[in-house]
């Protein structure tokens, strides 16, 4: 993991994208969503974890997140990633998951590359923590946040679409709760 790609400062805002292995269209299936949202709303009761912005799309999530607490960032995504990757690795091993023989070997071949895995590996290694150090920057990554299912012609305007804090933004209440960035942060 070269240095730009740490949390450096144990108390700052950082963007994280996390991605699938070979980025598998995986999130195409809310079942799976549903894991993460479940796992994200896991480490913000027990772990610290703050949840500034969110994101899922098929293949990739992007968060901003600062802590609460004692947990280091590092440690938190690393305990997300790894109870993701098993409960979705389970889910796809499911008798319904029509992709499952193609899924299981993408992902059982990945792990079997990565002498940190003991079988599967679902999540790519890194997370990409960029440390957001400036309003404008703040501003540049929740917005192209939300913007992506709109990118993707997914839903017309960001806050229809239902894995995404877009709503919290517009003044709505979304799925998971957030501590929105006030303005010194955000800009607004």
């Amino acid at each position: 993991m070269g240095f730009a790609y740490k949390f450096h400062d144990p108390d700052s805002v950082y963007f994280v994208t996390c991605a699938t292995v070979q980025w598998a269209d995986v999130f195409t299936r809310s079942r799976y969503s549903d894991i993460v949202v479940d796992s994200l709303q896991y480490c913000i009761d027990k772990k610290g974890l703050v949840l500034h912005a969110w994101f899922i799309m098929t293949n990739h999530i992007h968060l901003v997140i600062s802590r609460n607490g004692n947990n280091s960032l590092s440690d938190i995504m690393r305990d997300f990633k790894k109870f993701t990757s098993s409960k979705i690795i389970e889910a796809i091993n499911s008798p319904t998951e029509s992709r499952k023989s193609w899924l299981l070997w993408l992902f059982k071949s990945a792990g079997t590359k990565n002498s940190n895995n003991t079988n599967y590996q679902f999540w790519q290694q890194e997370n990409h923590p960029v440390e957001l150090v400036s309003t404008k920057f703040v501003k540049q990554k929740i917005d192209y946040l939300h913007e992506n299912p709109v990118r993707a012609k997914l839903v017309d305007t960001p806050e229809r679409y239902i894995y995404s804090s877009a709503k919290d933004y517009a003044g709505q209440k979304g799925i998971l709760p957030v501590t929105i960035l006030d303005q010194v942060y955000y800009g607004k």
